[in-house]
């Protein structure tokens, strides 16, 4: 196995999978409870949902993962979070980094969040969406992991014990790259890149490295540095079955693929999701499936009212009571005939995929950057990040899905 890669959540693993899939490595997704054994694939992505956990959980179970990865032979490891370098002060990135460094014996580990594709890009240290800095864009609201400092040596820096260093993109360019790392006073280096020929640097420079982490787009750099040379996609083909579209996300890109959605929808409230039981979840799953084309039900709301409703119940109440609807609910429509399930939302894709009790995925098509379509059994899914994909998201991922 030339790649083993985690990723702490399910949205960003699929991603991963689908840009080492697309880069040319055949790779196969993971996810619950892991086989004795993995299959021939020569990528392997392990899909965690601990972003958001308790430090010494998510260290826990990335330990494990990474474990199992070894004894499948996987040559290097790739530590996979969100391009916009989702956590808290406290972690969980560096937490998580530092462990695996130390369990690989690593020396100097890269930090690669830049996903060029979706303009999430690092300069002089600093992480930009787009044209702004990351403070300036929404994801300073996040509900979970506000990201209110585009400086990620000092983000990391609260996080790790490491010293942090940075590798600036004059070096990375220039004739003596891996020199410049190497004498980098810093265990833990942020890495600048602006396109994808910088991936593609410092894909090289971490190919024969015990680890590297990073956004997806670091991965299909590996992969080609490693040789791989275009898409490994297993053969697709899709499903005409009943289709629903789930989202908790909250993100602007979300909100507005949902305003653009044509289909019938139905708002679900932070009270509404607190007070749920069978009844209510069978009542959702019946009207769903009852609409002549796709319905939508979502929980996404703009973000002064997920400030409002976490004040008013505690953020791990909301967020717990949003993903136990979406579970039971997806469960339920699975029971009575879905097949299509297009979810938005890394925690309710995590949900999503836990409670249908899905072992591993086969990567198909991408839908839009960072966003796969899934095979499991006779499930098709898409599991999106609630900052990709364009307004027509929606549209487009059902019609992947069906491969009409």
């Amino acid at each position: 196995m030339l790649i083993g890669a985690i990723g702490d959540d399910f949205t960003g693993s699929g991603d991963l999978a689908n840009m080492i899939a697309r880069a040319g490595l055949e790779t196969r997704l993971y996810a619950g409870n892991l086989p004795a054994s993995a299959g021939t694939e020569a990528a392997a992505v392990v899909a965690l949902k601990t972003r958001t956990l308790p430090v010494a959980e998510a260290v826990a179970q990335s330990r494990a993962a990474v474990g199992w990865l070894k004894r499948q032979g996987a040559e290097r490891i790739l530590f996979k979070y969100c391009s916009t370098f989702d956590s808290t002060p406290r972690g969980n990135i560096g937490p998580v980094a530092e462990a695996l460094a130390d369990d690989l014996g690593a020396g100097k580990v890269l930090f690669v969040p830049s996903f060029p594709e979706t303009e999430r890009t690092v300069y002089q240290g600093h992480l930009f969406v787009g044209d702004r800095l990351l403070s300036e864009s929404p994801l300073a609201e996040h509900p979970l992991t506000p990201m209110t400092d585009p400086d990620l040596r000092r983000w990391l820096g609260h996080q790790t014990r490491q010293p942090v260093a940075h590798l600036p993109l004059a070096a990375l360019r220039g004739p003596d790259a891996a020199g410049t790392l190497a004498r980098l006073d810093g265990r833990f280096v942020i890495a600048d890149a602006i396109d994808d020929g910088d991936i593609d640097r410092l894909g090289l420079l971490a190919r024969d490295a015990a680890l590297v982490t990073g956004g997806s787009a670091i991965g299909a750099g590996l992969a080609r540095a490693l040789g791989a040379d275009g898409p490994a996609y297993r053969s697709w083909t899709g499903s005409d079955g009943p289709a629903v579209l789930l989202s908790g996300s909250c993100s602007a890109a979300t909100l507005g693929q949902i305003a653009a959605y044509a289909g019938p929808k139905r708002l679900l409230g932070v009270d509404e999701a607190l007070a749920a039981d069978g009844d209510a979840i069978r009542a959702m799953a019946d009207w769903a499936l009852a609409q002549p084309e796709p319905a939508l039900i979502a929980a996404s709301q703009p973000p002064e009212m997920v400030r409002a409703a976490q004040r008013a119940h505690g953020r791990e109440r909301v967020a717990g009571a949003i993903e136990d609807v979406f579970a039971r609910l997806a469960r339920l429509l699975r029971d009575k005939g879905a097949t299509r399930f297009v979810v938005a939302g890394g925690e309710t894709s995590g949900a999503v995929a836990t409670a249908l009790g899905i072992a591993s995925f086969d990567v198909g098509p991408e839908i839009a950057p960072g966003v796969p379509a899934l095979a499991a059994g006779p499930l098709r899914l898409a599991l999106k990040s609630g900052n990709f994909g364009g307004p027509d998201f929606f549209a487009r991922a059902l019609a992947v899905l069906e491969a009409a």
